[in-house]
């Protein structure tokens, strides 16, 4: 996957994204091969420019949560696709041990405090990471991912003010793909210009249109600057969401036309038309890229069903400090109290 000699990250941000793409596609394979664990798989095809354009202009020291549609920011982060798809099959070797399955990975090593089902649930974190990094100096942005469902949540509007009252170095990105599950947009909101919201409470705001993934990240950067010197931002990323509300909802609330010309504005094919029209690439090129991709991530299938489940006496771990005593599993304790009979 080296990248061409050329001044563009274009090149690099097609291959992310293709990695995403592929990747979501596998854990739809995944599900219906019967190897998830649980039903409720939120894929993110057609939002990759958000996820890899924003996390492009992130650092080593940055932080991020993300929503229930986070597979494609994590991998975008730089974590295994293996570890990924292992956790979404709630298997011992994921990066929570299967015990967070897809909605709910984190990784502290890579910055990720944590996915969150509630809609909105992970904003506020971001506010007391933001907190940290500006008390202790470190330079770091924490960086809020979540849908346009969330525009409807109250949380945000709070974390919003604190982090403008207080300087933090905080970026809101907001991924809107037109749908909170079933409602469009506008039909949840009289006003779509989103980032319009965020200019009241004293943040920087910017709207841009995801098809674009250079486009996504110059905003990124540009926004991640001023969070960085302490000015809060907001990022609305427009998109279009490809398929259902998860995995298995075949979207009857959506005319066919509409998806039809929704799945037109694909942020990948557009990045490869652009290297190939520009002439950075050639096509047999990229077609090699996209099968090397295939067969790492038909790997992480082939892994995941390979692995163990996590075993029952590590339910407690990680609920508990490591210095508390674990509580006695309800089976052991009927157990206990039956022998006494």
């Amino acid at each position: 996957m080296t990248s061409p000699a050329t001044n563009s990250q274009l090149y690099d941000f097609y291959a992310g994204m293709r990695r995403v793409r592929t990747f979501e596609e596998r854990v739809g394979e995944l599900f219906v091969r019967g190897h998830s664990a649980g039903s409720m798989l939120h894929l993110s095809i057609g939002e990759e420019s958000a996820a890899i354009g924003v996390c492009s202009a992130m650092k080593p020291q940055d932080t991020f949560t993300t929503h229930h549609r986070g597979h494609g920011i994590f991998l975008a982060r730089g974590a295994e696709p293996a570890r990924m798809m292992a956790e979404i099959g709630g298997k011992e070797a994921g990066y929570c041990h299967g015990k967070g399955g897809s909605m709910h990975i984190a990784d502290m090593s890579l910055g990720h405090l944590g996915a969150n089902a509630i809609v909105g649930g992970g904003i506020p974190a971001v506010v007391g990471a933001g907190l940290s990094a500006k008390i202790k100096k470190t330079g770091g942005v924490s960086v809020a991912f979540f849908g346009d469902g969330a525009m409807q949540q109250g949380i945000l509007y709070e974390s919003m003010n604190m982090a403008a009252l207080w300087d933090l170095p905080v970026l809101f990105v907001c991924i809107n793909n037109q749908y909170g599950m079933g409602t469009r947009i506008d039909q949840a909101t009289r006003n779509t210009n989103l980032h319009e919201r965020a200019l009241a409470f004293g943040l920087e705001g910017r709207s841009v249109d995801g098809i674009d993934v250079e486009v996504v990240a110059e905003a990124a950067r540009e926004l991640m600057d001023q969070a960085r010197a302490g000015r809060p931002g907001f990022l609305a990323v427009s998109c279009y969401r490809f398929y259902g509300h998860a995995r298995k909802d075949k979207s009857p609330y959506r005319d066919p036309a509409e998806e039809e010309a929704g799945r037109l504005r694909d942020p990948v094919a557009h990045a490869r038309a652009q290297l190939v029209s520009a002439g950075v690439v050639p096509e047999a090129q990229l077609d090699t890229l996209d099968a090397e991709i295939a067969a790492e991530m038909d790997a992480t299938i082939d892994f995941t069903v390979a692995q163990s489940e996590p075993p029952l006496a590590s339910m407690f771990r990680d609920v508990y400090a490591p210095e508390e005593p674990e509580p006695e599993p309800l089976r052991t304790r009927l157990d206990r109290v039956l022998a006494r009979e």
